[in-house]
């Protein structure tokens, strides 16, 4: 009788350790924007709904000002290396995972770099996003996959210069910070080329 609840004991025992050690919980880190600068276009990345992160599997935070410059990063590095990847609730600026999101997109929304592209962490928020603007259309993650990542040239050009990514999401030129309102980017100094984790 001992021995069968001993047995028992040591595999309870041998459960709860597997399960504790099975799969760490990634989690994101805080934004610090005396020190947090977008790994894609340089700009200092704001503690505010735009504000995106990979979490890689060996745990270094990528933060990024805007959904399209993780995108980008995304495309030049691949995916093997994400434990997850954040974004933000457009409303109460909680950190969501990338794929659990939804997602309102129109070439009209003001983000940090042009992509249009807002996250929410419901389809409500996100649909009642989309009918108070009076433009746009609700996308999922999958749906991001397959997304065409163009930036609003005219909108960058109006922010004082043409700067931002390219519409393939290749990156033209960097600039030192975002202006008020709606966070846009202001400034052109050219870029020195590749990016890189």
């Amino acid at each position: 009788m001992k021995a069968r609840i001993s047995a028992s004991i040591m595999v309870f025992v041998a459960i709860l350790m597997l399960t504790a050690c099975g799969g760490e919980k990634v989690e994101p880190q805080a934004i610090n924007e005396e020190t947090d600068v977008c790994v894609i276009c340089k700009m200092a990345v704001k503690d505010d709904q735009f504000a995106t992160q990979i979490v890689t599997k060996d745990g270094q935070s990528l933060k990024f000002d805007d959904i399209g410059c993780l995108n980008t990063w995304k495309k030049e590095n691949g995916t093997d290396t994400i434990g997850a990847a954040f974004v933000r609730d457009y409303n109460s600026k909680q950190w969501i995972r990338y794929e659990k999101a939804y997602y309102a997109y129109d070439s009209s929304y003001k983000t940090p770099m042009a992509y249009g592209i807002v996250s929410f962490e419901s389809e409500q928020e996100a649909q009642a996003f989309i009918h108070e603007q009076g433009a746009g259309q609700l996308m999922t993650a999958d749906d991001l996959a397959t997304h065409t990542w163009e930036v609003n040239r005219d909108m960058m050009k109006m922010d004082g210069g043409d700067h931002g990514h390219s519409s393939d999401g290749a990156h033209e030129s960097e600039n030192p910070g975002h202006t008020s309102g709606q966070e846009q980017h202001s400034g052109n100094e050219q870029s020195n080329g590749g990016h890189g984790a």
